[in-house]
């Protein structure tokens, strides 16, 4: 099964291991230890976040470290990005117009 990135962000679970990793190598077991989830259902994430090439291990005697791969994740950050900017520009645009409603509303007062 072919999997991307957006695949591998679109469950909490998964964005929780991402930020997790982002600040450490963990094993699967510390990874599975922070969550109120079945191991196996961490191996299952990890799996996913593997295929998709947002992480890799690290094989260290018997331990498999789980290192994060942040450059897979700028696809997303590319394209998530072009919406916040567009939704800035109409944020900015609806304050102006009720910015625009205010000051007409204290002239009448």
């Amino acid at each position: 099964m072919r999997r991307d990135v957006f695949q591998a962000i679109a469950d909490p679970i998964r964005r929780d291991i991402i930020q997790l990793l982002s600040t450490q190598e963990l094993t699967i077991n510390e990874v599975a230890n922070k969550f109120d989830i079945s191991r196996p259902a961490i191996s299952k994430h990890l799996k996913i976040l593997y295929e998709c090439e947002l992480i890799k291990y690290n094989q260290i005697g018997r331990e498999r470290l789980c290192l994060i791969q942040p450059e897979k994740l700028v696809p997303a950050f590319l394209w998530i990005k072009q919406y916040n900017e567009l939704w800035e520009a109409r944020i900015d645009s609806f304050e102006n117009y009720i910015n625009e409603l205010q000051t007409k509303k204290d002239k009448n007062e």
